[in-house]
This record gives structure tokens, C-alpha cells and sequence, in this order.
């Protein structure tokens, strides 16, 4: 299937050439679109550089920092109107192996939705305070709880989509950024019907610059979360999806 990887930027200038390298190297058949919000350290030119002596690699350029959820929207719709057939996320940092994309892709077989969890057996973090653990432990625990979710990581943004999944989880009318745009994007897609496996992976923190997260992605994370527990997306009833270690998919 024809596969690209959205990595959003925004001063990634030290990060994106060694991802990007390794992620050609990982899946050679696989594109890659550079979606920067007009980084103001030149990340946006050196993408372009990049894109210069790779066909593989292309490059959207946005006005001004919207948010990771208005990158992945744009890099959807990019992807879809190119013809991909599967789409997959990654940030620009390094903290997703581009290693181990081979396995998502490859459970896409059986799946529609792949997702690189940290919280399943075989899944781990790398460098990460106690306090960072436990927020995220925390943050997928409670979307869990309250949106009925089966997955154990909820808020992790390393995924491979098919093209059906996104279009059937209405990607374009998500309106949440940071890790609250993952979780949404999770629940739409279990919402419908769309069979989700996870996959373990090993998460570790950046080495250059520094993070995006912030206490008001937390804040409005948990306060979208608790008024969509009250407000179901629609009336079909949701399919509760388990999940092995192995990327095999099961419905309860």
C-alpha cells in the first residue's frame, strides 16, 4: 500500500534530517510529508533542502503555529488528496523509532488503525521522569475510563492509519490539538467501528530542543474528555477493541 509518514515540525531544525534519514532507511518505500508551521529557525528550509535531493520527501509549508492537531489535519488531507493509502504519524524529535514502523505497518494487515503503544506488554519509555509517567499513565487511564475505550495508550502519537479509517473518523472536523488530538482521533475511530491494534514500542525523550507540552494541552485534554463522556459522537454502539502484544486484533 502506498504509505506516507506526516511528520509535523516547528523548530525541529537539529532533529529532522536524522529522522528523516532513518526513516528512509527503515521503509524505503515510504514518503515522507514534512508539515512546518514556518519554523522560525529555518526547519521550513532545510525541509526544502531535504525535499530537493529526495523525491520521497515533500514538504507543506503553513503561515504560522497552529497546533499539532491543525498540522495533522492539513498532512491528512495532503496524504489523501495524493493517493496514499495508509498515513502515519511521527513526531520530528526522535522519540519515535523509526525502527520499529515496519511493525505497525506490518499489523495493518489485520487492522485499521496501528497504534505504537507505550503501556502494553513488550511497550516502554526511555529517560522520562516519574511525574511525565505518571501524567501520561494518568491522562490514558482516565480517557480510558471515561470514553469506554479499550486501548491502554490513548494519548501516544506514533500511528499508522488507513486512508478508509481517517475518512470514516471524520479527521477533518476534529477540532483538538496536542495529545487531546490523538485521544479523539482514537475514540472517532473506534466510534466507527474501525478495528484498532496496538502495537509495543520504546518511547524515549528528545535529545535536542524542548518539548511542546504544556499545562494547557493537559487542561484542555481532560476538559474535552469529561464533556465527550456526557455527549457520545453518535448513536452506534461502540465497538470495545482488545488487543495483544503481537498487533492481533479481537471485539468484545
Amino acid at each position: 500500500m502506498r504509505t506516507i509518514v506526516v511528520i509535523p515540525t516547528y523548530n525541529e531544525l537539529e532533529n529532522l534530517p536524522e529522522i528523516v534519514a532513518r526513516l528512509r532507511a527503515s521503509v524505503p518505500s515510504a514518503h515522507v510529508l514534512v508539515v512546518d508551521d514556518d519554523s522560525p529557525d529555518g526547519t521550513g528550509d532545510l525541509a526544502d533542502g531535504l525535499a530537493r535531493r529526495d523525491s520521497a520527501v515533500h514538504v507543506l509549508h503553513r503561515t504560522d503555529k497552529q497546533g499539532l492537531g491543525a498540522a495533522y489535519r492539513a498532512g491528512f488531507a495532503w496524504a489523501l488528496s495524493g493517493g496514499y493509502e495508509v498515513v502515519v504519524e511521527m513526531d520530528a524529535d526522535g522519540s519515535h523509532r523509526p525502527e520499529e514502523l515496519p511493525r505497525l505497518l506490518d499489523s495493518l494487515a489485520d487492522a485499521d488503525v496501528a497504534v505504537g503503544s507505550r503501556w502494553v506488554p513488550g511497550g516502554r519509555v526511555i529517560d522520562w521522569p516519574l511525574r511525565r509517567e505518571l501524567l501520561s499513565r494518568g491522562g490514558s487511564l482516565y480517557a480510558r475510563i471515561a470514553l469506554g475505550l479499550g486501548q491502554r495508550d490513548v494519548t501516544g502519537g506514533y500511528r499508522a492509519y488507513r486512508a478508509s479509517a481517517l475518512i470514516a473518523a471524520e479527521y477533518d472536523t476534529v477540532e483538538s490539538q496536542g495529545y487531546c488530538f490523538q485521544i479523539e482521533m482514537l475514540w472517532r475511530c473506534v466510534d466507527a467501528a474501525q478495528h484498532i491494534a496496538e502495537v509495543p514500542i520504546t518511547f524515549a525523550e528528545r535529545v535536542h530542543g524542548t518539548s511542546k507540552m504544556s499545562s494547557r494541552i493537559v487542561v484542555e485534554a481532560m476538559l474535552r474528555v469529561s464533556v465527550w463522556a456526557i455527549t457520545p459522537l453518535s448513536p452506534r454502539r461502540r465497538s470495545a477493541v482488545v488487543t495483544t502484544p503481537t498487533g492481533r486484533v479481537g471485539v468484545l
